[in-house]
């Protein structure tokens, strides 16, 4: 009976291939809509993945993501260094600077100074120069991206490519100099803004003038610290708020989630998707199916029982459910490769691929539904009519 639905199936190919389209469709649209927004929520974090030392992130307890910037008094770096459970705690500047380029126009930068004796909070990888080169006077390390385009210098003549930001060239940040010795790569951030990393001292010196310049405070702890128990303790010791790295990761998402229209745009992208593709490939497999009704009429006028046809029809919703599904994954996958490395934010975790087969299946299984009432409803007379 397989291969009996299997020809009838694939017998009218444009009826097959209508199926096969609107489930691939639906499937690429689950697929690809919900990777680009996971990739822009991990964009959102980006620069929390990449200062991987610290355990614990220390901030003012009004502080809502990452880039809400409220600094703390200069003294609570060393109060939170002396509670019990700290290792080491470590200044971190973050801000927002805007840079005079070589080319005489402005950008919008990050700001991020980290300490001057370890570098904890610098790149973890410099694709040109040396950390080490953030000792030497007016010295600033920009990150790939930014130094690629933003900082670029323009093209003299229409049509031709951007010069990019090399070690050596100078900046003028906030009427301070500035000279590039590194180039690195980091984590693309939710605003692409270029990031430009120095020390903390010097960070301050090329931001503008306020009275409390302490963005961050990074926290190791001991060697088997519970990290909740002592994040509570600097609460309750400091009254300010400390988070762990996931933590402070979920605050950041939280907050694109509620407070922006993200989730929703996404949200209406993949349902367009899931009842388009419903549409198309309901429609056209009850359209097949009454098209065989004479041929299911024929079977049941054998004596084949309605299980055997639930199970025939089954067959079929569920071949061209992975088929469809399959080759939509297979889109999606093509789409990530080509894009790998460019502004489209995409990231596509197994969660994904369930998520995906789940709606290509219950699209499958309400187009069986649909098939499978006027099926059990058949006649078998039917064959006998002219």
């Amino acid at each position: 009976m397989l291969y009996v639905g299997w020809r009838m199936l694939v017998g009218n190919h444009s009826k097959f291939l209508g199926i096969v389209v609107g489930l691939t469709f639906a499937g690429l649209i689950m697929t690809q809509q919900p990777g680009v927004f996971v990739g822009l929520m991990t964009r959102t974090f980006g620069f929390i993945t990449d200062v991987a030392l610290p355990d614990i992130w220390v901030m003012d307890p009004e502080v809502q993501f990452i880039d809400d910037n409220k600094p703390l008094p200069s003294p609570t770096l060393y109060e939170v260094a002396s509670i019990e459970g700290v290792s080491w705690a470590k200044p971190l500047f973050k801000g927002f600077v805007t840079a005079r380029l070589p080319g005489g126009g402005f950008q919008n930068c990050n700001l991020i100074g980290v300490d001057s004796t370890t570098f904890i909070g610098a790149p973890a990888v410099l694709l040109q120069g040396h950390i080490n080169d953030l000792h030497q006077s007016d010295s600033i390390i920009v990150n790939q991206e930014g130094a690629l385009d933003k900082l670029a210098t323009p093209p003299r003549h229409p049509g031709d490519p951007k010069t990019p930001l090399q070690i050596g060239q100078r900046l003028e940040l906030n009427d301070h100099r500035a000279i590039v010795v590194g180039i690195a790569k980091t984590s693309r951030t939710f605003q692409s803004q270029p990031i430009i990393f120095t020390t903390f001292e010097r960070a301050i010196q090329f931001s503008p003038p306020q009275r409390q310049t302490l963005t961050f405070i990074l926290v190791k702890a001991k060697e088997g610290e519970n990290l909740q128990t002592l994040c509570d303790r600097i609460h309750r010791q400091t009254g300010l708020s400390a988070y762990t790295k996931e933590q402070f990761k979920d605050l950041t998402i939280k907050y694109y989630l509620k407070y922006t229209g993200i989730p929703i745009n996404f949200g209406i992208s993949v349902l367009l998707g899931f009842l388009v593709g419903a549409a198309i490939a309901g429609q056209t497999f009850y359209n097949f199916t009454l098209e065989n009704m004479r041929y299911f009429g024929v079977l049941k006028a054998m004596g084949i029982s309605n299980k055997v046809l639930l199970f025939m029809i089954v067959s079929q919703a569920l071949f061209v459910a992975f088929l469809g599904y399959g080759l939509g994954l297979g889109v999606t996958c093509l789409c990530a490769l080509l894009t790998q490395d460019s502004m489209l934010a995409f990231r596509f975790p197994y969660s994904l691929m369930l998520f995906s087969l789940g709606g290509i299946f219950v699209i499958s299984a309400f187009s069986a539904i649909l098939s499978l009432r006027q099926v059990f409803k058949l006649d078998p007379a039917i064959v006998f009519r002219n």
